[in-house]
């Protein structure tokens, strides 16, 4: 059954040209008008100052983010609507995921599906709901995941502190079948264990998955300091690609519990240590002792949440690649990862740049990287392209 829009949404005079670019996002100082009543999470027709109609969306009154399109036509948005775009997700990611039984599903806004996140763990579907349209309609999509992909069991980590700024609750569980909610996955020859209740995003940093075989071709022979290491699987793939000795550094307990138990399940726990201890001071410590890798990797937290927190953001960013650029030796290489979405690549290279000069080191680019292939952008939305990863060799 079709939805029918509930009320119109009416434009500030000019603003449809980033919806005519492709732009999904509608902010409040965009809207001149609401017609009509619409309920947060209702269907709305989106049109010009003039009353041209240019797009559909999804409309929450409490959200910096009034609207998020889901069309630029005139189409229903009923079943075969949604069912549409989750069979092109599905099918994007089966000519691009290979060796992984891990991967991002569904990219929010860059599968025209704005709000909804859903990420495959062997046979779990995790969902992470962002969005009030989205979240009323969670039985729907539920439904079609299931009949699409085949699975019985879908995890809801509805947990991300921005569902409060759309007036959602935080919440998780099983919206679909139950089980275990610790799951065995692979990336090539690593395997790893996936906590999907408590574990980072919703559970597992797939984004990163192909930095870390990037980073791991760099790794044979050498000595490795993976920083910011977590449940430790840039190093795991190092100690797998021939690195001769892996130390991870984390200030979380539990996260360095994980990644010896991931390190003993590769079989490579004789050659990789693990250490609790603040990144910032353990790099500074060790810089003292006159120790030197080949292979150093930062994967720190993002440091800017905001925009307003990009300045301190660099300086820290700064800081920790300024002391692993000391750290590596002649001719090693530096793996340096930003998740930052406000801090743009080009800030993150000029700030890499001036580590270097402050470590009176050159660098030499081997290559710059984003996030993996399962998480496309939308090239309308510089927001879809959040995570960085700069590779350099030291010289």
């Amino acid at each position: 059954m079709s939805e029918k829009p509930t009320g119109r949404v009416r434009l500030v005079r000019g603003r449809e040209q980033t919806l005519l670019a492709g732009y999904l996002w509608i902010y409040a100082g965009h809207v001149a008008e609401v017609a009509g009543d619409p309920a947060p999470g209702d269907l709305v027709d989106v049109c010009t100052h003039s009353g041209r109609i240019v797009g559909r969306g999804l409309f929450n009154p409490h959200s910096k983010i009034r609207v998020r399109l889901l069309t630029f036509r005139n189409e229903p948005i009923d079943e075969k609507f949604w069912t549409a775009r989750i069979v092109s997700a599905t099918a994007l990611r089966t000519r691009l995921v290979s060796d992984t039984n891990a991967y991002r599903l569904i990219h929010g806004e860059s599968d025209l599906l704005p709000g909804l996140i859903v990420d495959r763990y062997g046979d779990v579907l995790v969902m992470q709901i962002l969005s009030f349209g989205m979240d009323r309609r969670r039985e729907r999509l539920a439904d079609l995941l299931v009949q699409e992909t085949g699975v019985q069991a879908i995890y809801l980590r509805n947990d991300a502190n921005s569902r409060t700024l759309e007036g959602l609750p935080v919440e998780h569980g099983f919206l679909r079948g139950g089980g275990a909610t610790t799951i065995d996955i692979h990336e090539g020859r690593a395997r790893f264990l996936v906590d999907i209740e408590h574990g980072q995003k919703t559970g597992w940093f797939c984004d990163q998955r192909e930095n870390r075989l990037a980073a791991a071709s760099l790794a044979g022979g050498a000595r490795a300091l993976e920083a910011f290491c977590h449940t430790g699987a840039f190093g795991i793939q190092a100690a797998l690609h021939g690195a001769a000795s892996v130390i991870g550094l984390d200030v979380s307990r539990d996260a360095v519990a994980q990644a010896r138990d991931h390190a003993a399940r590769n079989k490579v726990e004789g050659r990789c240590e693990y250490r609790e201890a603040d990144a910032f001071e353990e790099l500074r410590r060790i810089e003292r002792a006159g120790d030197r890798f080949d292979l150093v990797i930062l994967d720190p937290p993002s440091f800017a949440r905001t925009k307003q927190a990009v300045p301190q953001a660099l300086a820290g960013y700064k800081q920790i690649n300024l002391r692993a650029l000391r750290l590596v030796g002649p001719e090693g290489f530096l793996v340096s990862c930003s998740c930052s979405h406000h801090v743009s690549e080009e800030q993150f290279w000029s700030m890499l740049q001036e580590a270097a000069h402050d470590a009176k080191r050159q660098l030499r680019l081997i290559e710059r990287r984003s996030q993996a292939r399962d998480h496309p952008v939308l090239a309308a939305m510089p927001e879809t392209r959040y995570l960085k990863c700069i590779i350099t060799q030291v010289v």
